[in-house]
């Protein structure tokens, strides 16, 4: 089955030999060759402010950039997001970004339902794929994905998405070649898959 896939490339850093644009471009190579549409938003060629209130995250205008991003989000039946691992976390403007598109009214109604927001993303899955300088399992095991699985839970499936899967890629500083494009191959097949 075809389907309309979002790649949010989370990496700030426009640099062309950082590993997750190498991955986002593996990811559309594969989906792509599947016969799937791609569209891609890459965080490093955005400007957007930052949310400074309340007030201007409930009824604030989203600028241009912000919109186009809410539209390619309404589009996709499957959204793939790749970020850094930085200081705990994804980079701040990563965050910034989701906070300025998930806004009340795109992302989900303030009206209650049973008393909890109406998801306006319903139906949605996804895939993030986090990289980092830290093995692995001591992410998973030690610091319990916990950026990871706040934006699994508390941002897309509050939103509506069904399903969020995840890959973790440890050890990106220290890469062989050839681990680099096993790991290359493996986000290919993912979006073959559109998985």
């Amino acid at each position: 089955m075809r389907s309309n896939i979002l790649i949010l490339d989370g990496h700030p850093d426009p640099s062309a030999d950082r590993l997750v644009h190498a991955l986002v471009d593996a990811y559309r190579q594969g989906a792509e060759q599947a016969n799937h549409e791609v569209k891609i938003v890459r965080l490093a060629d955005l400007t957007f402010p930052l949310l400074r209130s309340q007030s201007d995250y409930e009824r604030g205008e989203p600028v241009e950039a912000v919109r186009q991003c809410q539209h390619l989000m309404d589009w996709a039946t499957h959204v793939v997001i790749f970020y850094p691992l930085w200081l705990g976390s994804m980079p701040a403007m990563l965050k910034a970004l989701l906070e300025q598109m998930f806004r009340p009214g795109f992302a989900f109604s303030t009206k209650k339902l049973g008393g909890w927001p109406v998801k306006l993303l319903s139906g949605k899955s996804a895939r993030i794929v986090v990289t980092m300088g830290m093995p692995a399992f001591v992410y998973r095991w030690y610091f319990r994905a916990h950026s990871l699985r706040s934006l699994q839970r508390n941002i897309l499936k509050f939103v509506g998405f069904r399903r969020v899967r995840s890959t973790i890629i440890g050890g990106a500083g220290g890469m062989t070649r050839a681990q680099r494009e096993d790991w290359l191959s493996n986000v290919r097949s993912l979006g073959e898959a559109a998985a």
